[in-house]
């Protein structure tokens, strides 16, 4: 098996998270809340949960009693050990997000629960085109700013590959507004959601591309108000752990009852 490439820098992706502010982590409290949505729709009690995070003290409060594992690559986790595994907001900094849920189901008794949240694609589509445009302007080239994340067909394919019997993958969408350019930054830094990206800079950026990076910001995104939108899309996984009381596709070739005889026979209604 090929190594995945090193997309994040560990340390540095540590250090922003240890900065991160509890008023800033708005995107977890909408998470938590649309968990606690979906595990109240399961119509089943679950008594070993674990929930994987790079936020501990914020989810630890989630589901009190619940085991708090660390986003490493490798997962603290034993195989069969819990019936739900929650993989809260982090999977999109993976070097192997497939890994990171391979991990989790193998850690689930049959019949249990995985859910996961992490951000997709669309998020922060606006800075990325911004600063995308700056840089070539100003640097005449690109360079690893905004964390490129997975779209909602390729993270609902690696539930399938993890063996997870009933995969379903989602999505919602949250736009929140910002007076500037420098109050969304900031905001990223309070999140612990900054620049981690292995592959990024390491000499300060130069104050005329974030200048330059602004205008194009205002100019293609600038809402009536005069304020600046930042999409942030949310794809939730779902998947359970193979069990015998689950519902399972018919064979194909196995229906008692032909199509035709469904819709009636209109073979005269149709066009020759």
């Amino acid at each position: 098996m090929s190594t995945p490439p090193t997309l994040t820098d560990r340390r540095q992706l540590a250090l922003n998270r240890a900065r991160a502010r509890r008023d800033a982590l708005f995107l977890h409290d909408i998470v938590a809340d649309e968990f606690h949505t979906r595990l109240q729709m399961v119509k089943k009690s679950f008594t070993k949960p674990a929930i994987i995070t790079g936020f501990p003290d914020y989810w630890a409060e989630f589901l009190p009693g619940a085991r708090i594992i660390a986003d490493e690559e490798v997962l603290d986790l034993t195989p069969g050990s819990h019936d739900l595994i929650i993989h809260a907001l982090s999977l999109h900094w993976a070097n192997d997000p497939v890994g990171q849920v391979i991990q989790s189901a193998r850690a689930l008794e049959p019949d249990g629960l995985f859910l996961c949240a992490t951000f997709g694609g669309e998020t922060l589509h606006e800075l990325r085109a911004a600063l995308a445009a700056a840089e070539a302007r100003v640097a005449g080239g690109l360079s690893p700013r905004v964390l490129p994340m997975g779209e909602i067909r390729d993270l609902g394919a690696i539930l399938q590959r993890a063996g997870l019997a009933l995969p379903v993958a989602d999505s919602l969408t949250e736009t929140a507004s910002y007076a500037d350019l420098p109050a969304l930054m900031r905001d990223l830094r309070h999140m612990g959601e900054a620049n981690a990206l292995d592959g990024r800079l390491r000499q300060p950026t130069p104050r005329a591309l974030f200048d330059q990076a602004a205008r194009e910001y205002a100019r293609a995104h600038m809402l009536p108000n005069g304020r600046l939108p930042a999409t942030f899309e949310i794809i939730f996984l779902s998947g359970w752990a193979p069990h015998e009381s689950q519902q399972k596709p018919l064979r194909p070739g196995s229906a008692q009852v032909s199509l035709a005889q469904v819709l009636g026979d209109r073979s005269d209604e149709i066009p020759h």
